[in-house]
């Protein structure tokens, strides 16, 4: 019975892991580097962020045909 509590909590921690490893690889928002070009066919939006920590303005741009979204320092 010890053996596979020990099994078990063995593959629960790995899975872990796997879904750890995952989140950094596909984490877009983060990771993902925009450019300072807006590309064809984005239209500027009203939306803009500031980084509460560098004080940083970012304009939202949005692709109407595909749904992707730009993001440029400004």
């Amino acid at each position: 019975m010890i053996d596979f509590v020990i099994k078990y909590l063995l593959f629960e921690f790995i899975c872990l892991a796997v879904i750890i490893i995952l989140s950094f690889i596909f984490g877009k928002r983060y990771l993902k580097r925009q450019g300072s070009k807006v590309p064809n066919n984005f239209d500027m939006t009203e939306e803009v962020n500031i980084d509460p920590v560098t004080k940083k303005k970012t304009r939202v741009y949005f692709n109407k045909v595909t749904g992707a979204r730009f993001y440029k320092e400004e």
